[in-house]
């Protein structure tokens, strides 16, 4: 990876660098994030700026505790800053109320997490329908999109399963469809090969890449994985609250070359058996 300047500046030499016209889709001004437990300080964000593009692919590394999931809950506006600004789609939504945050997160932004959150007793369909249901969204409508963005994951014939028939794999890809399914600009995943296995991690890794280099969406990833990372176009690693680097990832890996290379898994009888298909949390939907 080629190390560039850590002043936020979009790297030279991408293909999303700063154009007359091309504004970032997020902007952070010396973010300050600090929590009170009694009488302990904990500064979790020391005064980070940076900038992200339309259609970057962004990964974001560090060590537990480097600050990297604090910046990821106040760029989803799941939590707000100590300090400074954050401007999204250039609107600042530093200062904004939780009802309001919660309004752009249903309208701009796309979640997919490390363990999946899937509702046990709902079929993927109506997993992939939830947020179209706190955005007001008509029933004949919501189908539709519900149908559309599971097609865009490859898992159109599985609608009427339900999570615990489902691969892990496949429980992730309707994760993915669900953060799509209000159209967002921009689309967070936490750590979301965490519980896959190596194919299937790079399976899902195609999925991202189709949808930033075929569809122009902007995505940001948390990773611990340097060879995950390898899939983005651009990395950012955090150290103690504090941007340490951010680069240009050289000889990016393209996931649908690296998946001939790899054994296949029958994801059918996986997900017959219940093979490496943990129960999922009736997670909380919340953050749409």
């Amino acid at each position: 990876m080629d190390q560039r300047s850590t002043t936020g500046q979009v790297p030279s030499g991408t293909k999303t660098a700063e154009t007359p016209g091309n504004a970032p889709t997020i902007r952070l001004e010396n973010i300050v994030k600090t929590y009170d437990l009694g009488e302990v300080q904990v500064h979790a964000l020391r005064g980070v700026s940076l900038e992200i593009y339309p259609g970057e692919f962004v990964a974001v590394m560090g060590a537990s505790g480097s600050g990297k999931s604090t910046l990821m809950n106040i760029i989803g506006c799941l939590d707000k800053p100590t300090r400074g600004h954050y401007f999204l789609d250039g609107k600042d939504v530093s200062g904004l109320t939780k009802r309001e945050l919660a309004k752009i997160r249903s309208q701009k932004i796309g979640f997919v997490f490390q363990q999946f959150n899937l509702l046990s007793r709902t079929s993927a369909l109506e997993n992939v329908e939830l947020p179209t249901i706190y955005a007001g969204v008509a029933i004949e409508e919501r189908e539709r999109r519900a149908r559309e963005a599971l097609q865009r994951v490859g898992l159109a014939e599985r609608e009427g399963h339900f999570p615990s028939q489902l691969s892990g794999g496949q429980q992730q890809r309707v994760a993915i469809a669900r953060a799509l399914v209000n159209n967002p600009s921009l689309l967070l995943a936490d750590e979301p090969t965490g519980n896959l296995d190596s194919r299937t991690s790079v399976e899902i890794m195609d999925i991202f890449q189709k949808l930033n280099d075929e569809h122009g969406l902007t995505v940001v990833i948390v990773t611990h994985e340097t060879d995950i990372a390898q899939y983005a176009k651009r990395a950012m690693e955090f150290r103690d609250g504090k941007m340490k680097k951010d680069v240009v990832i050289q000889n990016r890996s393209i996931a649908s070359e690296v998946l001939p290379t790899l054994p296949s898994i029958d994801e059918d009888l996986v997900g017959d058996i219940g093979v490496e298909s943990p129960q999922p949390s009736n997670g909380d939907t919340s953050a749409k």
